[in-house]
């Protein structure tokens, strides 16, 4: 996964209108598949259906939005988003219900109660943005891997400073001072990507 860039929503979706600016397109996709992706995993599709509806979602989304259906001021882009898709999963479930009726199996079986959307979409988001500044975090800072490797496995994976420490041949001293080191560039990160959100 390529790290997004500081451009807007706004930025983004005004270069949308112009079918020959790829760059906005693929900027949407690298942006937003990942996202609906992972939302739509949590919805209970497998992941063949759920990269399918992904990609039903981002084209339905682009060609609406060429034909000005998407009006800003009426609704969020993620609500556009979450709308597209739960249709798309609608349609889905409505196809994989008459299958497991022809099968004599009730055609609810299997699918989840979702309640709020908007918290599994904000959750996938916060989780994608802060995958994005990792990889931005190995790609443009001065932090050798070993400081990261060592970030990553007692902050984000929990290990014992210990055991760390010993096979990395680090101090638990160093350890702590690279972890405040590269916690404030990852904050610094994380919020401009934030930022590029607004109005998402």
């Amino acid at each position: 996964m390529q790290p997004v860039g500081p451009i807007t929503t706004t930025d983004l979706l005004n270069g949308l209108h112009d079918p020959d600016k790829r760059s906005a397109w693929d900027e949407f996709d690298r942006r937003y598949r990942p996202i609906l992706f992972a939302f739509l995993r949590r919805m209970g599709l497998n992941e063949t259906d759920a990269a399918d509806v992904a990609q039903e979602t981002l084209t339905c989304f682009v060609t609406d939005y060429r034909l000005h259906k998407y009006d800003r001021e009426q609704g969020r882009l993620r609500s556009w988003l979450i709308g597209i898709a739960k249709c798309r999963l609608a349609d889905l479930r409505r196809t994989e219900g008459r299958r497991r009726e022809i099968r004599g199996q009730s055609a609810i079986d299997g699918l989840p109660e979702v309640h709020d959307v908007d918290a599994i979409w904000e959750a996938e988001e916060r989780r994608t943005i802060f995958e994005q500044a990792i990889i931005e975090l190995r790609q443009t800072t001065r932090f050798n891997e070993r400081t990261i490797g060592a970030f990553e496995r007692v902050v984000l994976r929990r290990e014992p400073i210990e055991t760390v420490s010993e096979e990395l041949q680090l101090t638990p001293q160093e350890i702590y001072n690279a972890k405040n080191r590269v916690v404030q560039r990852l904050r610094e990160i994380v919020k401009r990507y934030e930022i590029s959100y607004v109005g998402g």
